[in-house]
């Protein structure tokens, strides 16, 4: 029974190594965590956790969505994998989470920005689970200088945007 299921786990990795998926997921969670980090020390709804959960879902899905390519679904001419509908799963799925921390209230829209940024972390995880670690690596230095920086100046100033 253990052979049968040590051979089922190191069979589950044909396309792309464990090692390697462990360290793409690994990546996800430690750009996510930056973006996230920088949202909870704001004291945003959508924190740490919650960006941390968005970018390993998005790597995931693009380390399955590999691994399902190897699999035989049929003839040649009859098998479809397109990685643009992964992205456009995963944007959209983000996108719905991040639509449920936008409010309005008192007329002004409330956490724009944090959804924008979970929308983001969902594109550094499809970055890092593609192997592109260091264009999510720059996207994530980008994205958590944008937040610091404006936000710093937008408490300066008072421009009233919160998000």
């Amino acid at each position: 029974m253990w052979s049968q299921i040590a051979d089922e786990l190191g069979a589950s990795f044909s396309v792309v190594p464990a090692s390697l998926a462990f360290t793409r997921l690994l990546v996800a969670v430690f750009l996510c965590a930056i973006v996230g980090l920088e949202r909870e020390l704001q004291g945003k709804p959508a924190g740490l956790r919650t960006h941390i959960l968005v970018g390993i879902a998005a790597c995931l899905f693009v380390l399955v969505g590999q691994e399902l390519s190897a699999i035989s679904f049929g003839d040649t001419g009859e098998q479809r994998h397109d990685p643009l509908r992964m992205i456009e799963a995963v944007t959209a799925g983000v996108a719905f989470l991040a639509a449920g921390v936008i409010f309005t209230s008192g007329g002004q829209v409330q956490n724009l920005t944090t959804g924008a940024s979970l929308w983001l972390c969902g594109a550094i995880g499809l970055g890092c689970g593609a192997g592109s670690i260091a264009v999510s690596a720059m996207a994530t230095a980008i994205v958590v200088t944008v937040l610091f920086v404006l936000g710093q100046i937008e408490r300066k100033f008072d421009t009233g945007n919160r998000g």
